[in-house]
């Protein structure tokens, strides 16, 4: 059950998107998918170019087999590939975090996804808050260069480039989302550059961090921390 409760985010970065026009573990899920995370979808792109099996192109340099259509992205997609270095869990919290790879590279039709994962592990339920920013929805990267914005929703941003054309802002709601003892709550998410960058997906490190609260923010018992994710594009 979710529930929604009004009051000022303090800088939690996640809410409904409004559109402004100035502007611990890690696994590899197999494929691209829709906005829940589940299943994939192959673009099918190919050359469509005969080989005579020889592996020998007729010029000179180096005849070796590559996938990619400039030596390191694979047909298709627009680049740059997205792999996760690091999750900094909750701790002693009674809620673990996961994050799968979904989409590992930016294509025309679809950014780079992740899908966030948080489980009960405790023997009681919880209410975990806020329920957007807890699964990264709306939080930027240290810089700001980046963002994670859900999946299931459409943003302004160039096809294929994925550099956002409008600034996204939120609504200042506090939603929260109830676990029953060994339940999980799964989102997707989708990489997107900030307004103003140079680049369609800046090359590089960069790291994500976002609160979480366990009670809901009006709780006597309430406690909260902070989990983090460190990703590189390249």
């Amino acid at each position: 059950m979710t529930t929604t409760r009004r009051r000022y985010l303090r800088g939690l970065g996640a809410g409904s998107a409004l559109l402004v026009g100035s502007a611990g573990c890690v696994d590899r899920a197999p494929g691209a998918g829709d906005g829940s995370g589940d299943g994939g979808a192959d673009d099918g792109s190919d050359d469509g170019g005969a080989d005579d099996g020889s592996g020998d192109d007729g010029l000179p340099g180096d005849d070796s087999t590559d996938d990619g259509a400039d030596g390191t992205r694979p047909r298709g997609t627009g680049g740059p590939g997205i792999s996760v270095r690091s999750v900094d869990g909750l701790g002693d919290f009674p809620v673990s975090v996961a994050v799968a790879v979904v989409n590992e590279a930016a294509t025309e039709s679809s950014p780079p996804r992740i899908r966030t994962t948080l489980t009960n592990t405790s023997e009681e339920p919880v209410t975990v808050g806020e329920g957007r920013a807890a699964h990264l929805e709306y939080v930027y990267d240290d810089t700001r260069a980046l963002v994670w914005l859900p999946a299931a929703d459409a943003f302004p941003a160039e096809p294929g480039c994925w550099r956002l054309t409008d600034s996204v802002v939120t609504t200042e709601e506090y939603r929260t989302f109830d676990l029953e003892p060994g339940a999980t709550s799964e989102r997707s998410v989708d990489l997107y550059a900030t307004p103003g960058e140079d680049a369609c997906l800046p090359v590089g490190e960069y790291r994500f961090r976002t609160p979480v609260s366990i009670g809901g923010p009006d709780s006597a018992d309430g406690s909260s921390g902070e989990w983090g994710l460190t990703v590189v594009l390249e």
